[in-house]
């Protein structure tokens, strides 16, 4: 599916019941060139500054539910507003980026758009937001967990040590024990080891 330029109003369907408003008046006030793409294995959304003529443009991918939406949105967003401040003076997720992306999650959850859960998980990261969603793992399983059901995936921290599965691509892999924060897994037939993230979505295979 090829990238597409999204007409506000169709933006509405991608967003929470009531936050477009919201959105809208950033991307209008900001000029900004958003567009909506198909799923990214290595990102969920991308800032680029205005340059040479054109707007600020931001992506974002299509397949998230609406709240990861929104959220992927707003850290975008974040980096537009903290580029208008400070220019490349500042390190990308810096206490700039990390604060103006605070205070932008802080107007929607007043705005009682999350539900509970995902207002809990917000909140608790307020004061030093990770740098992705994907690095914030509570707040990723709670996300997760507002995505339609697609049978056979599943989370790597649910299967069962020795399960086998399946990546995007359609790498092999035999799940392993916890370490920390991430979960030792063996590629086959490579027999190489990587670490997953627990809330990593993959494909349960049998056998």
């Amino acid at each position: 599916m090829a990238k597409q330029e999204s007409p506000l109003q169709a933006l509405a369907a991608y967003l929470p019941e009531g936050s477009f408003p919201m959105v809208e008046r950033y991307l209008l006030d900001h000029h900004v060139h958003l567009t909506i793409t198909r799923s990214r294995a290595t990102l969920l959304g991308d800032y680029r500054p205005a340059h040479r003529g054109r707007n600020h443009r931001i992506s974002v991918n299509g397949d998230l539910n609406r709240y990861a939406f929104l959220i992927t949105l707003l850290h975008e967003l974040a980096h537009l507003l903290t580029f208008l401040q400070h220019g490349n003076a500042v390190a990308a997720h810096g206490r700039e980026w990390k604060s103006m992306f605070g205070n932008m999650l802080s107007r929607f959850i007043a705005s009682d758009i999350f539900p509970e859960p995902i207002r809990k998980a917000l909140a608790a990261s307020l004061d030093n937001p990770a740098a992705s969603s994907c690095a914030d793992v509570e707040l990723m399983r709670v996300l997760r967990s507002y995505d339609p059901q697609r049978p056979g995936r599943c989370l790597v921290e649910d299967l069962a040590p020795g399960t086998r599965f399946q990546i995007a691509g359609g790498r092999v892999f035999r799940r392993g024990a916890a370490q920390r924060k991430r979960i030792r897994c063996t590629e086959e037939p490579s027999g190489r080891i990587y670490l997953f993230s627990p809330v990593y979505e993959v494909e349960k295979m049998e056998g």
